[in-house]
């Protein structure tokens, strides 16, 4: 198998898998959770960037030619310097590879929806509710700059939907203070906004209670549709890279924590039941 990698520290990077599996079922899928040692987004750049490409490596050495960083905390903190630096050293294009690119990939989910809020927003101003890793780093901003230099960013750090969500609590009473809260707050910086990232993989669960507490002119981005749509680009525009993934129709599963407690969370965000492997990173 030559399987496409999905990484993320947690569980959030399965509605991003979820949406690529469902727009590109042909091809081998290998999923990796760094479940035990989640969350990133109050993590060091420094620490982010070890974990990550340790999870990066193992992948590769699973036989995975391309790596989506299904994880925004990594995507902001690691993904640039693994693509510029650590990439070209470790894995250097070959004769076949017309682009000139590596001969192994990785890939990040803010490219993606940063391209399609151009189309979107009309006010020019836009909010991302994320972790507070990824609003720190304002990797948002930068990227918002280069393609679309006009557009006014708002960030809202959202620390406690991540763990509303790895616990069980997104349906909950206490969801909706915490979630109504932020809403508030990020729209009382920046009334015009009317486009608003979830800037995180584990927000669409909570995707109802947004949608409840911000008003209808207000878009709401979930990301796995935007990376999924932005990969089957990608590999269009990489024939070399889409002839390295072997097309089986396989997923597998790995995890740093116990299989059981990931498998049951799993089973949450996919909506069917999935048997993973245990795996150390280091």
């Amino acid at each position: 198998m030559r399987p496409i990698g999905i990484f993320d520290s947690g569980y959030g990077g399965l509605t991003v898998f979820r949406e690529i599996r469902q727009a590109m079922p042909q091809y081998d899928y290998l999923y990796l959770g760094d479940n035990a040692r989640a969350p990133y987004g109050p993590r060091s750049f420094e620490l982010v960037y070890e974990f990550t490409l340790q999870a990066v490596r193992h992948l590769f050495d699973q036989g995975c030619p391309l790596v989506i960083l299904a994880c925004n905390t990594a995507s902001a903190k690691a993904l640039r310097t693994i693509q510029q630096r650590d990439l070209p050293r470790l894995f250097p294009p070959s004769g076949t590879d017309t682009d000139g690119l590596p001969t192994r990939r990785v890939l990040g989910v803010i490219r993606p929806t940063v391209e399609a809020v151009g189309d979107i927003t009309h006010t020019r101003h836009i909010g991302i509710m994320a972790t507070q890793g990824t609003v720190r780093s304002h990797t948002y901003e930068l990227e918002l700059a280069k393609l679309h230099p006009d557009i006014t960013v708002t960030g809202e750090a959202c620390p406690m939907w991540v763990p509303l969500v790895e616990n069980y609590e997104y349906e909950s009473d206490g969801a909706d203070y915490f979630v109504q809260k932020n809403i508030n707050h990020l729209l009382a910086r920046d009334p015009l906004i009317d486009a608003i990232i979830l800037g995180c993989t584990h927000f669409p669960l909570l995707y109802n209670k947004v949608r409840a507490y911000t008003p209808a002119h207000i878009q709401l981005m979930s990301q796995g549709e935007y990376v999924a749509n932005s990969l089957k680009s990608y590999l269009r525009r990489h024939p070399t890279m889409e002839a390295r993934l072997s097309q089986g129709g396989a997923a597998r599963f790995f995890t740093t924590e116990q299989p059981d407690n990931f498998n049951d969370s799993a089973a949450i965000f996919l909506n069917h039941p999935v048997l993973a492997q245990h795996v150390t990173l280091a």
